[in-house]
């Protein structure tokens, strides 16, 4: 049942089955925990960094902040893509500037701005200037004595890499599970889909006050749909709709209140599907357009987070009726952008030690459930 802030807060259920206690309020408000997501969420999933059709050719790259660690993204000059910590191995300065998947970046070459070593695109040291092989500047010292520095072992940090289709994930942590047990079925529905013969079209950034974690659920269910996105509802029965969940994604089936023509969808089924992938990432599959969005939900700090809100088409040219389509897109998302930050505020004042979910927001306590484990890990 829902408690009060003079209640003792029960933890979550362990079985999504059972009366559903969402994740205590605390989790939401107290920043120490936005901490401990640092390292315990973001620093041991999977997280999606960008989309690779923005870096198609060797030398391209954008960075990606995750936590407090930017990295950078390259496609390398085999081919591959791959992804270092955005810091030198000589004195930890930054490296490249920030530089987003929509506007990447071109080199041959990593070099550092503050003393120039140069690293390749593999990541490996290549030179140094030549103050760092004399010591005209040391008295204590003869140039036949200067180390030589070795190139594997000062060469960039790197972190693990893996894509699902065109879909670019990396993982902070030492030794992570497998993107493919992380994903689950998702991976193989996702590279059933020609998702790579879409090109990036548009990009719109939102800031956003409250808790990523507000707007990650409020995403996860549509018990809100009837009362507040009332021009999208029209188009959709939410009686014949579904929730499926996944160790670690959902999925959110719409069906259409009329049957749509296969040519305005990239998937076989006559829905509308959004996928959502712990911790933060989403893959929109609208039905209505042929072609589909993505969702980074980015947090900030605990009180704001960033909406990172892509659109693939066939063209990377929108088309008038793409251009509705992307507002429509846009509606919904400033619909609940005002509900999540109406929640915040309740959240906030502390009133509210722990409230309960209805039986359709099975994903909700999904997602509460991986947040709570993570915090306990």
């Amino acid at each position: 049942m829902t408690q009060w802030d003079d209640s003792q807060t029960q933890s979550v259920s362990s079985d999504i089955t059972e009366k559903s206690n969402a994740l205590p309020a605390r989790y939401f408000t107290d920043p120490d925990v936005f901490e401990i997501e640092k390292d315990k969420v973001f620093g041991q999933y999977w997280v999606y960094a960008g989309h690779a059709n923005c870096i198609k050719e060797s030398g391209q790259y954008f960075t990606r902040t995750i936590g407090d660690r930017q990295l950078i993204v390259v496609r390398g000059h085999d081919g591959e893509v791959k992804a270092f910590d955005n810091v030198c191995a000589h004195r930890g300065s930054k490296m490249v500037e920030d530089t987003p998947m929509t506007d990447p970046g071109d080199a041959k070459r990593i070099k550092c701005p503050y003393h120039l070593w140069t690293y390749d695109l593999e990541g490996e040291l290549k030179s140094t200037p030549k103050s760092f092989d004399e010591a005209g500047l040391n008295p204590d010292l003869e140039d036949e004595d200067v180390q030589e520095f070795d190139a594997e072992e000062n060469a960039l940090n790197d972190v693990h890499v893996d894509t699902i289709g065109p879909l670019i994930f990396v993982n902070l942590s030492e030794d992570p599970m497998p993107l493919a047990e992380q994903a689950g079925v998702m991976k193989d529905r996702l590279e059933a889909l020609p998702l790579g013969e879409y090109e990036h079209a548009t990009r719109i950034v939102s800031e956003v006050e409250c808790n990523w974690k507000v707007f990650a659920s409020n995403y996860s269910e549509c018990d809100h749909c009837q009362a507040n996105h009332q021009d999208w509802i029209k188009g959709i029965s939410l009686n014949d709709s579904e929730l499926e969940v996944n160790d670690y994604h959902w999925v959110l089936h719409y069906t259409h209140a009329q049957d749509v023509d296969d040519e305005m969808r990239i998937h076989d089924e006559h829905e509308a599907q959004f996928h959502y992938f712990w911790p933060n990432f989403t893959v929109n599959m609208y039905g209505t357009a042929d072609g589909y969005g993505t969702y980074i939900i980015d947090p900030i700090d605990t009180d704001r987070f960033q909406l990172i809100a892509d659109y693939y088409f066939r063209d990377s040219e929108l088309s008038e009726e793409e251009r509705e389509f992307v507002r429509t897109s846009r509606q919904l998302q400033e619909e609940d952008f005002e509900l999540v930050e109406r929640q915040w505020e309740g959240l906030r004042t502390g009133a509210l030690a722990q409230a309960q979910l209805g039986p359709n927001e099975h994903t909700v306590h999904k997602f509460h459930q991986l947040a709570q484990e993570a915090y306990d890990s």
